[in-house]
């Protein structure tokens, strides 16, 4: 009897552990709007790697961003290399935090391939297909944040020079993707104020 008590009670110790655990790691979203509103910038992480899967779902999500007449003109940097991470904080003030995220996803602009050639459209585009990677690091339960390149130019000299990216290319953005610590929360944003009916 005193055994059973004492297996049960293991199992129940175990269970409270794991569970605690579980439920620190585990708060993913369970709706697009959800997605949406539970969505925050990530500064601090784990410093655990994250997977090449995962990693390619979030460029996948990326690509199935709106783009003007269809054009696509981004392109994508994954960096998953620690060396590489550690020397984008070195050179970039606002994403320090490099050093203890899993990844990082450049977005990339492409001028040439944009919708008239225009470079307006191409930064738009990429824009959109950034934030889808937010949002779809959200919805995996990864925390992430954009730290912008563009249109600094030292920094987007430091990230070309870093990735061996062509001049004619504009990387928009650096985000730094990785398990989060949960001591970044979302905010309410919504502003009655900012929204007008019918006209200005």
């Amino acid at each position: 009897m005193k055994k059973i008590i004492l297996f049960c009670g293991s199992v129940l110790l175990l269970s409270i552990f794991f569970g605690t655990i579980f439920s620190q790691t585990k708060k993913v979203p369970s709706d697009t709007l959800s997605v949406i509103h539970s969505r925050k910038s990530v500064r601090h992480f784990t410093g655990k790697s994250v997977s090449q899967q995962d990693l390619i779902k979030l460029v996948k999500a990326g690509m199935a961003a709106p783009t003007a007449v269809n054009m696509q003109p981004w392109s994508f940097v994954i960096i998953s290399e620690r060396k590489q991470l550690d020397a984008l904080a070195e050179v970039l003030p606002y994403a320090k935090m490099l050093d203890r995220a899993g990844a990082a996803i450049v977005v990339c602009a492409l001028p040439e391939k944009a919708f008239q050639g225009r470079i307006e459209f191409a930064i738009i585009d990429s824009t959109c297909a950034g934030e889808n990677i937010l949002l779809a690091a959200e919805a995996l339960g990864l925390g992430a944040l954009w730290t912008a390149a563009y249109p600094d130019q030292e920094r987007m000299s430091q990230v070309r020079k870093l990735l061996n990216i062509p001049e004619n290319i504009i990387p928009l953005n650096v985000i730094p993707v990785g398990y989060p610590t949960f001591e970044d929360k979302p905010k309410n944003k919504f502003k009655a104020e900012n929204i007008h009916w019918e006209k200005w």
